[in-house]
């Protein structure tokens, strides 16, 4: 297994603290709105690299955590917390907000068939882990208290800057914020473990703690929470590229400096999903989410074989004509897979070369795209068709693409005993009916939806894609 390091800016092969074992951590949601399909290819990648991990036989453990506190509109400090700020915007109170958003991103990452990690952990379940860390860093001196609230002072590290590609300009006001700079801190690059209700009155959640009441901030929570549940040494800490800073360096920073010793040896960072007008974001234009590809018509498995064809150190640039392709070509590959026949018996022998083929392949530093190329190379094959089908599924335990299931769309009505013509005539209506949703002509879906009932034929929505079958 080799994996690129951020931290060191090389391919590495990977070597575990603990052999066998992957302490592994992800960086989790601020549950204050959807997630964009931009957030959702971070976790769809983070996703195949635990499950590559797994297939090449590793023991791992991967936690999460939810931010549902803390997290400011401004990565300087500034700004409103975004979990009060969703509250506001929908009237409700911040732990609905929570609950909601937390219950919406579960389920798109169950459609884009992303497993849930070993433990995902709200931040509000851990203002004792917060207030220990805090202490402790307080009374070594990396911390100091002004104007109420609780600093990091960057000052007493060697090296702050440790993915070597910032400097303190990035934190000036003005160049990444139009706020008020905060002068309390001591130096720029300086950021808030906790908050006191000196700093924001209205802050919805408060707590009580040494400094007074308040709540705690942002970078804090991702320390400590990995360390509750994989201990002081981690193999692989994963995000968003734009979480490298300051958020993942201010965790270096902190939890290095409460540990006295080196936290985790690898750096796993997703790139953007860029639109045609540059980086996707909540702010900007059509909100993309999941639930917005399913009404347009696109299976959302569809969406992970568009983020799986490129690779995830990479930019990847989404448009509709793009995830249209992706997904015609995702339903030919599956579409020849169920047309292999079960025929003859498994050969173990063969199935052992291609999953150890594979696992050279995708371990190569996540190369789902390669991983791709050899479903193609085994369907070429002159293996017979049991052992297409174990090889394929084979490979699916990393890809989760859906291969083997013969429901999406109609496909496969044919096999099961269902007349040609009248297969053919029932995907032609599917087909107009999705043009005409994505279109957002729901009148014309129902009137075809209608037809096909009039005909004795029921037509489900699933998140697989549209299944059929006769009255």
């Amino acid at each position: 297994m080799n994996i690129y390091n951020s931290l060191t800016k090389r391919v590495e092969e990977f070597k575990e603290n603990e052999p066998g074992k992957v302490a592994m951590y992800t960086c989790g949601p601020t549950v204050y709105h959807f997630a964009h399909i931009g957030n959702l290819r971070t976790y769809i990648m983070e996703d195949v690299l635990e499950k590559t991990l797994r297939y090449c036989g590793y023991d791992v453990k991967r936690v999460m955590n939810i931010t549902d506190v803390g997290h400011l509109s401004s990565d300087a400090d500034t700004g409103e917390d975004k979990m009060l700020k969703g509250a506001k915007r929908e009237h409700k109170t911040v732990m609905e907000i929570a609950k909601f958003y937390t219950d919406a991103f579960m389920s798109d990452c169950k459609k884009l068939n992303i497993k849930t990690p070993d433990v995902v952990e709200p931040a509000t379940n851990c203002i004792d882990e917060f207030i220990h860390m805090i202490e402790v860093l307080l009374e070594k001196g990396y911390a100091y208290k002004a104007g109420e609230n609780i600093y990091f002072d960057t000052s007493k590290l060697q090296n702050y800057y440790v993915f070597g590609n910032q400097s303190e300009d990035d934190l000036k006001v003005g160049v990444r914020d139009d706020v008020t700079e905060d002068t309390n801190k001591r130096n720029k690059n300086d950021f808030v473990l906790w908050f006191t209700k000196s700093k924001f009155e209205d802050q919805a959640l408060k707590w009580d703690s040494p400094w007074g009441v308040g709540y705690p901030g942002w970078h804090i929570e991702c320390s400590c929470i990995g360390m509750k549940h994989l201990g002081e040494y981690m193999d692989i800490h994963c995000g968003g590229v734009d979480n490298m800073f300051p958020h993942h360096t201010n965790e270096i920073a902190q939890s290095e400096s409460f540990t006295g010793h080196k936290w985790c040896n690898y750096w796993f960072h997703v790139h953007h999903l860029n639109d045609e007008t540059g980086k996707m974001s909540k702010s900007k234009g059509e909100f993309l989410t999941v639930s917005l590809l399913e009404e347009k018509g696109y299976n959302p498995v569809a969406y992970r074989f568009f983020c799986l064809q490129s690779h995830y150190r990479k930019p990847l640039t989404f448009s509709y004509d793009a995830l249209e392709q992706a997904s015609a070509t995702y339903k030919k590959l599956k579409n020849k897979i169920i047309s292999i026949p079960e025929e003859g018996a498994v050969d173990e022998a063969a199935l052992k070369e291609w999953h150890d083929k594979f696992a050279e392949t995708v371990g190569n530093d996540v190369n789902t795209a390669m991983g791709i190329t050899l479903l193609y190379d085994v369907l070429k094959t002159d293996l017979n068709g049991a052992t297409k089908r174990a090889i394929i599924g084979d490979f699916d335990l990393v890809l989760s693409l859906d291969l083997l299931k013969a429901d999406a769309e109609g496909e496969g009505a044919a096999d099961n005993g269902a007349d040609p013509e009248l297969v053919a005539f029932v995907e032609s209506k599917i087909a107009e009916r999705k043009e005409a949703k994505k279109a957002k002509d729901f009148a014309k879906a129902d009137a075809i939806r209608d037809e096909l009932l009039s005909k004795g034929i029921v037509i489900e929505d699933t998140r697989e894609g549209v299944k059929w079958k006769l009255q």
